[in-house]
């Protein structure tokens, strides 16, 4: 069995903001628009009030990170040519879903007519992380023993506390309108590529799917690409935040490949028991505790986050040349996600609007400082 490459990809979507009232704006067709040349990198989503951008292939985390500076500037400058804003967090603070415009190409219509009030409800924003596997039977086996660590992943990427403007009490609601849909959550154990095969073959053939494409669980082998696809996390407000997470992924990925040549393995847990963490992720986020397993303990999120940087991938991420990226994570975990900052600023102001002037600020950090500067003065 070859090597994985481990190549990474993003995709990310964001909200479409008025910058006077706050809200979301309906406007993603006339955004793009003329714009034909960038609709292999730049696309519409469900809602109109959604863009969704889609890197190209990279080696490195480091790659990733201009390649994200790059797109958001993208969309950015788009978004500005219609006096728009571009912000990068799980949810609107206060935009109804009710109120949202469905984006009107087929494939949205069909979703709508499948999910009917499921898919008007889905105004939330995600973080998509491809690595690339090109062996299929190490690609199941690298997303049954990932699963694992998606609760872990998921507290250091929440960014939706707030929901139709209400403070949820949780630090990703996004996580919980999306357990709404069919086919989500963490992926079942799967025996071999086979297994999975078998699996959505069934679905294909009882037009339950058409295809892997709606098999949405939060990593699932990508039904186009030789990817393992990890869909667990909010959309990261912070570029840094974003690409410390796709090389943890791949670091993760990584040590389960050294493992497995090295006849050694960790592990699988079952689903139910990796639920229970990610329900203590989308709670309490990095302030929760976690329950380690294997000691059948539960112990303070940060305290196993930072056992899985220092002792799972410590020893694979100077080889992939991606620790500065892998040991933001502590930066992170000192000061905080997108959720912990947006509830800082509302616990200190009472008002939605500041939220999401703090929230475009900081997508825009690296990429246009001008953006920055201009709504972290209004913030």
């Amino acid at each position: 069995m070859n090597a994985p490459s481990l190549t990474l990809g993003i995709e990310e979507e964001y909200q479409i903001i008025d910058p006077e009232t706050r809200e979301l704006k309906s406007y993603i067709t006339e955004i793009l628009s003329g714009d034909s040349m960038i609709l292999d990198e730049v696309k519409p989503e469900l809602h109109q009030s959604m863009v969704e951008i889609g890197s190209k292939v990279c080696r490195a985390p480091s790659d990733l990170r201009n390649e994200l500076v790059r797109l958001r500037g993208l969309v950015m400058d788009l978004a500005g040519k219609s006096g728009l804003a571009i912000a990068a967090a799980g949810t609107h603070p206060f935009s109804s879903w009710m109120t949202q415009e469905i984006t009107p190409l087929e494939r949205y219509a069909g979703v709508k007519e499948d999910l009917q009030d499921l898919a008007q409800q889905l105004l939330i924003f995600g973080t998509h992380i491809h690595v690339g596997i090109e062996d299929p039977e190490f690609l199941i086996d690298a997303m049954n023993v990932a699963r694992y660590l998606l609760p872990h992943v998921l507290c250091l990427s929440t960014s939706s506390p707030f929901w139709q403007g209400r403070r949820t009490g949780l630090k990703s609601y996004r996580s919980i309108v999306f357990r709404n849909f069919p086919r989500t959550g963490v992926p079942p154990i799967m025996r071999s590529a086979g297994d999975y095969d078998e699996l959505l073959g069934s679905l294909v053939t009882t037009k339950c799917v058409p295809n892997g494409s709606k098999i949405w669980w939060d990593a699932r082998p990508h039904h186009a690409y030789p990817t393992l696809e990890f869909r667990v996390c909010d959309v990261c407000t912070r570029v840094e935040e974003a690409v410390c997470i796709a090389a943890i992924l791949q670091a993760i990925v990584a040590k389960i490949w050294k493992l497995r040549r090295d006849n050694l393995t960790f592990r699988v847990y079952p689903t139910a028991m990796i639920e229970e963490n990610k329900w203590r992720a989308v709670r309490f986020g990095l302030d929760g505790k976690l329950i380690d397993f294997g000691k059948q303990q539960e112990l303070p999120a940060r305290e196993l986050i930072s056992e899985m940087l220092q002792w799972f991938v410590d020893d694979v991420v100077d080889e992939l040349g991606s620790r500065r990226e892998v040991e933001y994570a502590f930066e992170i975990m000192r000061n905080g996600t997108s959720a912990d900052r947006q509830l800082k600023v509302f616990d200190e102001t009472g008002d939605f609007l500041r939220v999401v002037d703090r929230v475009i600020a900081e997508t825009a950090e690296g990429v246009r400082p001008e953006i920055t500067k201009r709504f972290m003065e209004r913030a």
